[in-house]
């Protein structure tokens, strides 16, 4: 169960809300030499040259970018599934994204513009895959490891596998 606070269930069920929820994106992996902080909302002015903005959380930078973020579902049978789309403005992500070999990890935040330290849900990190990408879009397939819809207890007590109970 998700626990989220009073202001935040306000703002999200009131029938106006001058409030704003802001995703925040953090891409992980060992190759790269630190993690990528990205944000869907231009909070502040970060720099005139090159004309950059920010989201300021927890003492980290979280870049504006063009974010397009489909959450996870939640299916029965499947793992929880989920779509990243950032545009791709300065061109300089896709060799970025070709030169890792394995998956990287997509952690996404919601927070709220008027308290940006507080974090309101959290999904954990999810493996980034299937990137598509042309001119102006990089998009990203997001899975959750598949281990979450195994059966548990794995094993069944049956005959087959445990002959000395049934005799």
């Amino acid at each position: 169960m998700r626990v989220l606070s009073l202001n935040f269930r306000q703002e999200l069920f009131g029938q106006e809300s001058g409030e704003v929820p802001i995703l925040l994106v953090t891409i992980t992996h060992p190759e790269l030499p630190e993690p990528i902080y990205l944000s869907t909302d231009p909070t502040e002015r970060f720099s005139t040259d090159p004309l950059m903005y920010r989201t300021r959380s927890r003492g980290i930078d979280f870049l504006y970018a063009g974010i397009d973020v489909t959450l996870p579902d939640e299916q029965d049978k499947s793992p929880p599934a989920s779509k990243l789309t950032i545009a791709n403005v300065t061109r300089g992500l896709i060799p970025l994204a070709r030169s890792v070999s394995t998956p990287p990890a997509v952690k996404i935040e919601v927070v709220l513009a008027s308290d940006p330290d507080t974090v309101e849900m959290t999904w954990p990190a999810m493996d980034m895959t299937n990137l598509t990408y042309d001119a102006s879009f990089l998009t990203f397939d997001l899975t959750i490891d598949a281990l979450v819809t195994e059966p548990y207890p794995s094993g069944t007590f049956s005959p087959a596998y445990f002959p000395g109970l049934f005799y």
